[in-house]
């Protein structure tokens, strides 16, 4: 019989759809890993290809129904065309749903991989202090010398708060919705414990060199004075040497 073949088409779909549903939306999924997160987005998108190549066994099963009905007495038509329609129906919510939640954890996996690019840029960023803090620990030479590691230093203090702010940002967006959470956090804290700490030692070593600057600066001061008067005591010796000038008949500093 023509509709008990039909109906076990219709059915058989259904339990498809119904079986596609529970298995990639009804179902809990738990992101607690990147691997896990890639994972689920890589099924999703088989599931909703998968749910597409469907399309033509749904067109199939429409054109038999409708080939039926147009040749069927009246009284076999509602029940048919009514079973059709749910079918229908139930087909283009479940590749709509599929579509919707795939593209949702493809922008939830492009925001975790973004997350980790700003994190790499700043610790590479940390990394340069870190060298540049080392580089400071010990500077040798004049007041010049020193205000050059300063400036230097400070230059690279310039850093502009855009990363972090971004990297702020898109932990909360997927914290807030409990994905990676435990992964995310501990990366945070590794991040900002770091950030701290080297910002706090920065502070420390631009307080340093300025001391040291100010230390050259007096020293240099120091030096000049002394050299200025030895000039002025050499001028003096030299000039009673020309005279023949006997050490006994000189001031006691010039003896």
């Amino acid at each position: 019989d023509k509709t008990v073949s039909l109906r076990k088409d219709l059915s058989e779909m259904h339990e498809w759809i119904t079986q596609a549903e529970e298995e990639y939306l009804e179902r809990d999924f738990e992101y607690k890993t990147p691997d896990e997160l890639q994972k689920a987005v890589e099924e999703l998108k088989r599931a909703k290809e998968e749910a597409l190549q469907k399309e033509v066994k749904v067109k199939l099963i429409t054109d038999s129904v409708n080939n039926f009905i147009a040749k069927a007495p009246p009284a076999a038509h509602e029940a048919l065309k009514k079973e059709l329609n749910v079918l229908i129906t139930s087909y283009q919510q479940l590749c709509s749903r599929l579509n919707g939640k795939w593209k949702t954890l493809e922008e939830v996996w492009a925001c975790w991989r973004e997350l980790l690019s700003y994190l790499d840029a700043e610790n590479k960023w940390l990394n340069e202090i870190e060298l540049k803090l080392k580089a400071t620990e010990n500077v040798q030479g004049g007041a010049e010398e020193i205000s050059e590691s300063l400036d230097s230093l400070e230059r690279l203090m310039r850093h502009p708060e855009d990363n972090r702010n971004q990297i702020r940002e898109l932990a909360q967006t997927l914290t807030d919705g409990g994905i990676l959470d435990e992964v995310i956090n501990e990366k945070l804290e590794k991040f900002n414990t770091r950030w701290e700490e080297l910002q706090q030692e920065a502070v420390r070593r631009q307080k340093s060199l300025e001391q040291s600057i100010q230390s050259a600066q007096e020293t240099d001061k120091t030096l000049r004075l002394i050299q200025e008067s030895l000039a002025v005591i050499d001028k003096q010796l030299t000039a009673y040497t020309a005279d023949r000038v006997d050490a006994a008949q000189v001031p006691q500093e010039a003896q």
